[in-house]
């Protein structure tokens, strides 16, 4: 009889881990690619799903992975939200994968009116980099906040869509606030040496020009060559460029040089273009990063 008893309490823990473990399954999972698109994805959904966002803080979304666990839990998902536009280099086969085997995916970029790179070794490709005009980053909102409520089970359709308005007018009061110190700038200073070609749409929003970029491409995964930056400190000589802005997650050491080669004044400053960051204060979230890279901007072509 003690046995029997013992062999019914181990059949009744079985079930419930069971249980407990289909519970688990069940619980809706959203998979981000991207660490910006993950905090706007978060900040939309709140505690209805899980959000699982495989980029890391400080990261290159260029070339940045995915371990085999990450990968089956994008095959696992309910819905997968990427940057696309070839931004994910690293990642963009398992996303594939999971899209041939019948899980929804969401490419961000494809879907807010992109650009396309104009100069150098990317000119014509579109530009991934969307996320510097605010005003297409609201864009993304909906864009999210539709696929969620589409694709989610359990989801309250109603309390997404609320969150999403909400955050959608602070993007766009961030777009004023980002207008209000450009206009601080000259228009005569408005010119952009970076560390990869990474702010096109951020200059055609708020009227800046690029004279060019230390990588001469889209991707931070190119190279210059000698000419590229014989090229480029020939430019910023003539275009009289105060500053060379360099991603905060990728070493800067070839902006220096270039700084150091082109024989002027020039600044190199930090930016988080591509990552959100640990840095505090700096850019944890996607509205802090856009003030933080304003705000370097701003000082940096004032000679501040």
């Amino acid at each position: 009889m003690t046995r029997l008893v013992a062999r019914l309490l181990t059949a009744i823990a079985f079930v419930m881990v069971a249980g407990c473990a289909r519970t688990g399954e069940s619980t809706p999972r959203v998979v981000v690619t991207t660490n910006i698109l993950g905090d706007v994805t978060r900040t939309i959904i709140g505690d209805q799903a899980e959000v699982t966002v495989l980029m890391k803080p400080d990261s290159d979304p260029h070339s940045f992975g995915v371990s085999a666990q990450e990968a089956a839990l994008i095959e696992d998902a309910d819905l997968i939200v990427y940057n696309g536009l070839g931004l994910e280099e690293g990642v963009l086969r398992s996303v594939e994968a999971a899209e041939q085997a019948g899980v929804p995916v969401l490419a961000v970029g494809e879907g807010v009116d992109p650009i396309r790179f104009t100069a150098d070794g990317t000119a014509g490709q579109l530009d991934p980099h969307f996320w510097t005009d605010p005003r297409r980053m609201a864009e993304a909102v909906d864009l999210i906040a539709e696929q969620v409520v589409t694709h989610v089970d359990g989801i309250d359709a109603a309390a997404v869509r609320t969150a999403a308005a909400t955050y959608r007018a602070q993007v766009e009061q961030l777009d004023s606030w980002v207008q209000q110190q450009v206009a601080t700038i000259p228009p005569e200073s408005r010119r952009l040496v970076t560390n990869h070609h990474v702010f096109g749409y951020f200059a055609q929003r708020y009227g800046f020009q690029v004279i060019g970029a230390v990588i001469p491409s889209g991707t931070t995964l190119a190279s210059p060559s000698a000419s590229d930056l014989k090229s480029l400190t020939d430019a910023i000589k003539s275009a009289k460029v105060k500053a060379i802005f360099a991603d905060s997650s990728q070493p800067d050491r070839l902006a220096q040089v270039l700084a150091s080669e082109a024989g002027v004044d020039v600044k190199v400053v930090p930016l988080f273009s591509e990552s959100l960051s640990r840095s505090s204060p700096g850019a944890a979230t996607y509205l802090d990063m856009i003030r933080s890279n304003t705000k370097a901007m701003a000082d940096g072509l004032n000679g501040r």
